[in-house]
């Protein structure tokens, strides 16, 4: 008899861009690719934590290599990717959060908060998108959305329209790009321990709210996540797309 055998989920010879890099979940992302095999590069404004990444990963028998630049400059950004490219797999995490009551949201929280995690990430999948069509890759493009991409959140209007327009785009980005064999699904993460999270969570209060909706009722970690990009750039997810993978310790659950 003949036995199934499970899709791989190594990544060798392939070539993959995260965005947001340096730290917190874009660093996780970049650390599972490399270990998969991929060839890394990690793009961030943070130019020196970016090399450090590279060179840790490197250190570890990866194969890593750092990209400066801002995602929020369209022009430069796409330039940029483009000349890097092309690539098989695009983790978009680069993204920001300006909590406040929706009585309180300024026109410049609105902006700032839209211009990163939308309007950027949009250009950057543009980019990443473009240069598979021309070569002819099959390629996976995973944005980080959220879990509040799916449910709303108090003091987040903002953020919550950012990750629902995140989770529109992702299902008319796959439709547009399942011709050319291009994956496209969302990442949804309940609150994750990260250098971005921490000053929300280092309110008791805050905390204490946030673990009685995460019903396995402990914060996220990077590693937490770092199975299920890796999952989503693979082979294993190959008839996938279009879709949200949750993982939010069951906190939309009910």
């Amino acid at each position: 008899m003949d036995l199934p055998r499970t899709p791989s989920f190594r990544l060798d010879g392939r070539r993959a861009l995260v965005t947001g890099a340096g730290r917190g979940i874009g660093l996780g992302a970049a650390a599972a690719l490399a270990a998969a095999g991929a060839h890394v590069v990690l793009a961030a404004r943070s130019a020196a934590e970016i090399e450090e990444a590279a060179a840790a990963i490197r250190a570890e028998g990866g194969s890593a290599e750092a990209l400066p630049l801002d995602v929020a400059d369209i022009a430069d950004a796409g330039a940029k990717i483009t000349a890097a490219g092309p690539f098989h797999a695009l983790v978009n995490n680069a993204g920001t959060n300006r909590p406040a009551a929706f009585p309180d949201v300024t026109p410049e929280d609105f902006d700032a908060v839209m211009a990163l995690n939308v309007r950027a990430a949009f250009f950057v999948a543009q980019a990443v998108a473009r240069g598979m069509m021309a070569t002819g890759i099959s390629g996976a493009i995973v944005h980080v959305s959220s879990q509040m991409g799916h449910v709303g959140g108090a003091r987040r209007s903002v953020y919550c329209a950012s990750k629902w327009a995140i989770e529109g785009i992702t299902r008319a980005m796959a439709i547009d790009l399942a011709p050319h064999g291009i994956r496209v699904n969302t990442l949804c993460p309940t609150f994750i321990e990260t250098p971005m999270t921490q000053p929300f969570l280092a309110d008791a209060g805050f905390k204490a709210n946030v673990l009685e909706k995460i019903k396995l009722g402990r914060l996220g970690q990077v590693e937490d996540l770092m199975g299920a990009i890796l999952f989503l750039c693979s082979d294993a997810a190959t008839l996938m797309t279009g879709s949200s993978l949750l993982v939010d310790g069951g906190w939309t659950a009910e």
